[in-house]
């Protein structure tokens, strides 16, 4: 049974960082459109929305990654994103670790709630994306927006303790300067206003409950 929940719309909070100006260059003539589109999408998903499709799980999940993921799948999909987009066209490189989450125009976008130890993969995509490469390409994009969660979240939300975050991005940035070559914008989802996830344990499993706050 799918449990209620009523509340005011919250929009969603989230901070950004700005590599290699991409704030900046995301607002260019040739980015605009799709840029504010994305962020548009990211301000109108409310918080009733996210606890509502974590509620169709039926206590399946413990975090809100599912939801997340799946409520932005949803909205971009519907403003013609390209979901699960292909870097490349050869056959040998088109497996999930060749493929954008999603992609328009000239933006690539990963949403990253995985291992810690795929910051560095995970930055490295929008390159690829975007570089000229000795494999043939499938889509040449030339800026990249990563979505994560921040420390905060991945505490409030139900998140694995080795899920990679926002701060550990930007840590990533610095020693990865040299060979990040595009300007990749970083998005780090905040805690919602309105409710938190709380572990309960389910026979062997741990689920994530939905507390309001």
């Amino acid at each position: 049974m799918v449990r209620a929940f009523k509340i005011h719309s919250v929009q969603m909070n989230f901070v950004e960082h700005s590599f290699r100006h991409a704030r900046v260059i995301l607002r260019e003539p040739e980015f605009l459109h799709e840029s504010e589109e994305l962020l548009g999408i990211l301000r109108a998903i409310t918080d009733q929305e996210i606890i509502e499709q974590h509620e169709t799980y039926r206590g399946a999940q413990k975090s809100l990654s599912r939801a997340i993921n799946d409520t932005l799948k949803r909205y971009l999909t519907d403003h013609g994103w390209a979901a699960e987009s292909p870097i490349f066209q050869d056959t040998q490189y088109t497996g999930d670790k060749w493929r954008l989450d999603f992609a328009k125009g000239l933006i690539s976008v990963e949403v990253a709630f995985n291992h810690g130890e795929a910051t560095a993969w995970n930055l490295l995509k929008p390159v690829l994306a975007s570089e000229l490469n000795h494999v043939e390409k499938a889509i040449q994009t030339q800026a990249g927006v990563i979505i994560t969660c921040t420390e905060a979240l991945k505490s409030e939300g139900g998140f694995d303790s080795a899920v990679g975050t926002y701060e550990k991005f930007i840590d990533y940035l610095k020693p990865l300067g040299a060979v990040l070559t595009v300007p990749i914008l970083l998005i780090g989802l905040d805690p919602f206003d309105s409710f938190r996830i709380q572990h309960r344990k389910v026979g062997a499993k741990l689920t994530g409950d939905v507390v309001l706050k």
